[in-house]
């Protein structure tokens, strides 16, 4: 049963993307994550931060940047205030530190619905990855390389997987969602 096998790879690898992309949500307090995106200029290339510099998270509120090379604190500066997170970094020659300020209720709002968004984008990954393989499915069948009984019961495998990635996401997006209304 390789296409069934095939089609849980590609939900599970639906469902990573999406935790990666909920990870990048900011909830009420610091994560490391949320300065994933950022991009800082660093010996002639666009680095992550994590690359140039270690993230620590000493209190709730509050991030810790620490450079690797002193010469690009400035750069890491610039990065977080030009990559629209609201945040806004001091730098004390030794560190950067990271303030995080509780969100509004109606930046949570916004937050929810662009989660609701990303977990769409989601439950389509896992029907996209249905359909491919109900698709390799009928082309066996076709082929006569397996019966129409074998396919039928693939195909019944086949919904209940997307059926227990479905609730997978739910539960994420459920999760995620009372994160960020939490104040």
């Amino acid at each position: 049963m390789p296409t069934v096998e095939q089609a849980r790879q590609r939900m599970d690898d639906a469902l990573d993307a999406m935790r990666r992309e909920f990870a990048s949500v900011r909830t009420g307090k610091a994560t490391p994550a949320l300065l994933d995106t950022v991009r800082v200029d660093a010996y002639g290339t666009k680095m992550h931060v994590n690359q140039v510099a270690t993230v620590h998270t000493p209190e709730p509120s509050l991030l810790l940047i620490q450079p690797f090379d002193k010469s690009l604190m400035g750069a890491v500066e610039r990065a977080i205030q030009t990559a629209d997170l609201g945040l806004n970094p001091s730098n004390d020659g030794n560190v950067i530190r990271v303030p995080v300020p509780a969100l509004t209720e109606e930046r949570r709002k916004e937050y929810v619905k662009l989660l609701h968004k990303m977990a769409e984008e989601g439950r389509v990954s896992i029907r996209h990855a249905r359909r491919l393989t109900r698709e390799e499915l009928h082309q066996k069948v076709k082929d006569h390389e397996i019966s129409e009984d074998d396919a039928r019961k693939r195909e019944d495998e086949l919904e209940k997987l997307t059926q227990e990635y479905q609730a997978k996401i739910e539960e994420l997006l459920k999760h995620k969602e009372a994160e960020v209304m939490a104040i």
